[in-house]
């Protein structure tokens, strides 16, 4: 599994122009799912993102995770996190988990977050059409692919 995780004021995810999902302060996540992915992975990033200290304490220093500051999260499945452009300009997902795989563990994802976070988790729909807004705060991206665990 790989995941951006965007620091942001607020974010809010939308279908077919209307609003699906929003968030105030917390974190966009972008999930993407291959089918090498296991139930162990998504353990794993799952704490790895409820952990994360990337929101400033009293003295301004990345000291806080998203449940010390009591955040929101929007997550939104992307399978285009798996592109390759090793060959030619145009990308190919043949990483991407087929749906059959990734709806799954994506639903598993929620849940997993959902029983961890007390707060508001919010979602995109897997495999929709999406317009995503968001005020990055920082800007603050981080990277997270469950494989690369050094």
């Amino acid at each position: 599994m790989r995941a951006i995780i965007q620091r942001v004021r607020h974010s809010s995810v939308s279908i077919n122009g209307a609003t699906h999902a929003q968030i105030g302060k917390g974190f966009l996540v972008l999930l993407g799912i291959e089918e090498a992915d296991t139930q162990e992975d998504l353990i794993w990033l799952s704490n790895k993102i409820i952990g994360l200290r990337i929101f400033n304490d009293a003295n301004e220093k990345m000291n806080l995770s998203i449940s010390d500051i009591q955040g929101e999260i929007l997550l939104v499945s992307q399978f285009t996190l798996f592109a390759s452009t090793l060959k030619g300009n145009r990308p190919s997902f043949i990483r991407a988990a087929r749906p059959e795989h990734a709806i799954p563990l994506y639903e598993q994802f929620i849940s997993q977050l959902k029983n961890t976070l007390p707060q508001k988790v919010q979602t995109g729909v897997f495999g929709a059409d999406m317009q995503i807004e968001l005020v990055n705060d920082g800007p603050v991206s981080i990277v997270i692919d469950s494989k690369v665990k050094e």
